[in-house]
């Protein structure tokens, strides 16, 4: 066995060591990444080359226990690093997040390679933890019960210069049958607004001009510190920030949607129009079964009020097939609220079991070729809905804050992409004059797809921005580093919504 002092001269011939961080799961581990990515990198660590797969001197899960098959996804993973770590001596692997919270010793027991499990409350602890695994030669266990340290207080490597989450609030109060979160993340801990407003205030200073304000159960914010109206006076004190050109949050819960948001949203011009709303189901019977406060009328109320308050709001959703029970008419009461709604997106999941939910013990499973036939029929309805929504758009003239990195295509088609206002992803035809991720356009749209827009004719303009020049000034002070090896999660530390096949979330808000 080498001891810690006969390693250190190797460390000093190497150079510093290198890690790569594979993040799974909601928007939130995407936020803990990005101070997990921090926290190595204050601790002398630096980014393994893009492309690494493995080949770095610390390699970080940040899991996810709501995913289905997560566990063995993540031994998977764990069992191919297993020969790497054997011809490497020195490779650490850390297996963090929500199965780490749940699953503790268990994964020691089963990838004895592992050195270091740490929770989601203790993230804060991650280097010491490596540095005492490597020093004492046997595997490092610790999951906090309770918070540490508030993530949005510990360093961080931001994967977007323009846009960034900002945690305003941890944890769940709710019940909900389906969902382990509550378990795993802890009862809601809300972040004081002055310390949020600093942080929005200390990245808008850094060239930053989009945020996202996240939290499990956003709009819940000020329960635990005795404000109902908490989150709309936090938008509209967004509002006040110079230079903060787009505010967003996810994901709200309908339960505590309450009339001073809408208010807020509307009146505050930052606050982008667009909403994510979990539905989840739109049958009573099963929401009751899911311990969903709130009921197909309550929701598509909210609904009606924000449209007539925000006329061109883009509302987004997440939905679950086959729910234990769920019956024929059940989903017949889903597929209404679809199409009374008609939403912009919805993030679609079919239901499966998740230990250590009432819902897994629950009678009367969907047998899996009825939720396959169900998701079909309801992913098929939303295509339409989301297609005939975008063909509203044609025609408009809307601006754009370009995207880095979203237009697989961009390169083949003479290409740029960035995002509406409400979010959606519009593709764009490259000007002349040089354009940045960051930078504002004014375009034209042409030509609607389900899950995105064409502006085929020119730019009507151009502005040049300061998150435009912070991007370019990252790029100018990285460009003789090696290239960075992404989260696991596309784009990550720009929110906005992924395809209609994937998850925006934990499919639990």
């Amino acid at each position: 066995m080498t001891s810690s002092s006969d390693r250190s001269p190797a460390v000093d011939v190497q150079g510093p060591k290198s890690y790569e961080i594979r993040t799974y799961g909601c928007q939130m581990n995407v936020h803990d990444s990005e101070r997990l990515a921090g926290l190595l990198e204050d601790a002398g660590y630096v980014r393994a080359p893009e492309g690494a797969d493995g080949d770095a001197d610390v390699v970080v899960f940040n899991t996810c226990a709501v995913r289905e098959n997560a566990d063995n996804r993540l031994y998977g993973n764990l069992g191919h690093l297993a020969p790497q770590k054997a011809k490497r001596p020195g490779m650490q692997i850390a297996v963090g997040g929500c199965l780490a919270q749940k699953d503790r010793d268990t994964i020691v027991k089963k990838a004895p390679w592992v050195d270091v499990v740490f929770g989601t409350h203790n993230i804060g602890k991650l280097p010491v933890l490596l540095e005492r695994a490597r020093v004492q030669q046997e595997a490092q266990v610790e999951i906090a019960e309770s918070l540490e340290a508030f993530p949005s207080t510990l360093p961080t490597r931001r994967e977007s210069a323009y846009a960034a989450w900002v945690s305003i609030s941890v944890g769940c109060n709710n019940t909900c049958t389906f969902c382990i979160v509550p378990a795993l993340r802890g009862k809601e801990k809300d972040r004081r607004p002055g310390d949020i407003l600093a942080e929005v205030e200390a990245l808008v200073a850094e060239g930053v001009s989009e945020i996202t304000l996240l939290g499990q159960n956003v709009n819940a914010y000020g329960s635990d510190i005795g404000d109902r109206e908490a989150f709309s006076k936090l938008l509209r004190a967004c509002g006040n920030i110079d230079g903060l050109e787009r505010v967003r949050f996810t994901s709200p819960h309908p339960r505590d949607f309450t009339d001073d948001v809408i208010a807020a949203m509307a009146e505050t011009p930052n606050v982008m129009p667009q909403l994510h709303m979990p539905l989840q189901s739109g049958s009573d019977t099963v929401l009751k079964a899911m311990r969903r406060s709130y009921r197909q009328e309550r929701y598509l109320g909210i609904i009606e009020k924000v449209r007539a308050a925000i006329p061109h709001a883009a509302i987004t959703t997440d939905i679950i097939v086959g729910f234990p029970g769920e019956t024929e008419e059940d989903f017949e009461q889903t597929l209404h609220v679809v199409r009374e709604a008609r939403f912009a997106q919805a993030f679609t999941f079919q239901y499966s079991k998740r230990p250590g939910t009432p819902a897994a013990e629950m009678e009367d499973q969907i047998p899996k070729e009825v939720v396959q036939a169900r998701y079909e029929r309801l992913v098929a309805l939303q295509e339409e809905i989301s297609w005939e929504e975008n063909k509203q758009q044609v025609g408009r003239t809307l601006e754009l804050m370009v995207a880095e990195g979203e237009g697989r295509k961009d390169g083949a088609t003479h290409r740029l992409s960035g995002r509406a206002p409400d979010n959606r992803l519009v593709h764009f035809t490259k000007p002349e004059q040089d354009v940045r991720p960051g930078d504002v356009v004014t375009v034209e749209i042409t030509y609607a797809a389900p899950h995105h827009l064409l502006a085929e004719g020119p730019v009507d303009d151009v502005r040049r921005t300061r998150a435009g020049d912070a991007w370019e000034k990252r790029n100018a002070a990285e460009a003789a580093q090696p290239a960075g090896v992404m989260l696991g999660l596309p784009k990550v530390g720009v929110p906005e919504p992924l395809p209609a096949a994937a998850n925006s979330g934990c499919g639990c808000d």
